[in-house]
């Protein structure tokens, strides 16, 4: 016998005419921000470290230490030392690349020793951050882990000297970059180890005269 107390249900409200019903779906839950942090924290000091004592200093123990985290934590997002490194390396590779664009983010001049004086100017301050770079640079040659970052960290400088290229008016093909882009890295490598005075200066010279090997700018019509 049914309830004579229960009151009947009530049926949904159908959705006015004309008015479209969003079906919302659940939204994917999102890393915690904690974690986020706690493992860009950790990639920064191995950053650091890199730059203060190059390939040898990055370890569990000193990132760790560094970062002000406990050491289980640096074990935690990275499961070796490798996998420590190679990503100090990416995010290393990433920054300096960014840093990189942003400094020949203007018109350049369009005489080799303009050109020069642009492509050059690339050259970090920070030596011992440049050394961690190209130290582990020249790993990836042992440590096939490592390969395809150092391969996105040149075609990230041939990106860059190509645009450089290309505004001045220079051929930017894969050839001529290649040719410019080579040498200046070569350049940069000495200027880092070396740390002559007049390292700059060299290289600029070096490279304006790479510059008049390839054919003069085109001219802009009036």
């Amino acid at each position: 016998m049914p309830d004579q107390d229960r009151p009947p249900p009530v049926p949904a409200a159908a959705p006015a005419r004309g008015v479209a019903v969003r079906v919302v779906s659940p939204q994917p839950r999102r890393p915690q921000e904690r974690a986020v942090r706690r493992r860009e924290t950790l990639l920064d000091a191995a950053v650091d470290l890199l730059g203060d004592g190059g390939f040898a200093a990055v370890t569990h123990r000193a990132v760790a230490r560094r970062a002000g985290l406990p050491l289980a934590a640096t074990s935690y997002y990275f499961t070796s030392r490798d996998h420590l490194l190679a990503e100090a390396f990416a995010l290393l590779v990433e920054r300096e690349l960014a840093r990189m664009r942003e400094s020949v983010d203007h018109p350049p001049g369009r005489t080799p020793s303009a050109v020069a004086e642009t492509l050059t100017g690339v050259y970090a301050s920070d030596r011992l951050r440049q050394l961690g770079l190209w130290e582990l640079y020249l790993q990836a040659g042992r440590d096939p882990a490592l390969q395809a970052i150092a391969r996105a960290w040149t075609d990230g400088c041939d990106g860059i000297v190509a645009t450089v290229l290309d505004r001045a008016g220079y051929p930017c093909g894969p050839a001529e970059v290649r040719f410019v882009a080579g040498l200046l890295s070569g350049l940069w490598v000495e200027d880092v180890v070396e740390a002559r005075p007049d390292s700059r200066d060299r290289a600029r010279e070096a490279v304006a005269r790479a510059l008049t090997t390839l054919r003069p700018p085109a001219r802009i019509s009036p």
